[in-house]
């Protein structure tokens, strides 16, 4: 699936100038642990067969309010290619996040990704959109993305303490690719 996603380039990605030092300190700041990547592959076994559903309720929540569809958009209306390349990432994001091992490529991706929301935002799908996302929605997007997950956690059919386990997994990880997905924003050895 992943080799068919237009600007998926996990393993091809340049080097991240966060170190893997640095991504273990932040691990250790957010107390993310080996039980948290368990609970991450077994979200994603749970996940993997709703990421369009996932996709429906984050893209229905950014198209109902247009400070957020304005970043596919250039004027009036977004770009339905765009939103169409964005979301088949997007669900790629969701499985590797959950099943990718936190390791130089991955790190390397998530810097990709955060070039992506700013200083290389439209390249990869060649559209005249907002020139970036500013930083400011980037913090604010941890909350919707984390608390919309646990209803698709809780269809797995497994007990309330495991889905919590698996909820807590999830939240660590998206601050974590926040964090990560921030380091163009922020003035040079300020990170």
């Amino acid at each position: 699936m992943s080799e068919q996603i237009k600007g998926y380039t996990y393993g091809h990605a340049g080097q991240s100038p966060v170190s893997l030092a640095d991504l273990d300190l932040l691990e250790k700041t957010v107390f993310f642990t080996e039980n948290d990547v368990k609970n991450l592959q077994l979200a994603g076994e749970v996940l993997k067969d709703q990421t369009n559903e996932i996709l429906d309720v984050w893209y229905g929540f950014v198209g109902s309010h247009e400070h957020l569809l304005k970043y596919f958009s250039k004027g009036d209306a977004p770009n339905p290619n765009y939103l169409a390349a964005v979301r088949e990432r997007f669900k790629q994001w969701i499985l590797d996040l959950c099943n990718k091992s936190y390791d130089q490529t991955w790190l390397n991706y998530q810097h990709e990704i955060a070039l992506r929301h700013l200083v290389k935002k439209n390249v990869t799908d060649g559209v005249d959109a907002e020139p970036f996302v500013n930083y400011r929605y980037m913090i604010a997007f941890i909350y919707p993305i984390t608390i919309t997950i646990r209803g698709f956690l809780a269809n797995g059919g497994n007990e309330q303490s495991v889905v919590e386990d698996m909820y807590n997994a999830w939240f660590k990880a998206i601050v974590l690719t926040t964090i990560l997905w921030t380091y163009p924003y922020i003035k040079e050895d300020k990170f």
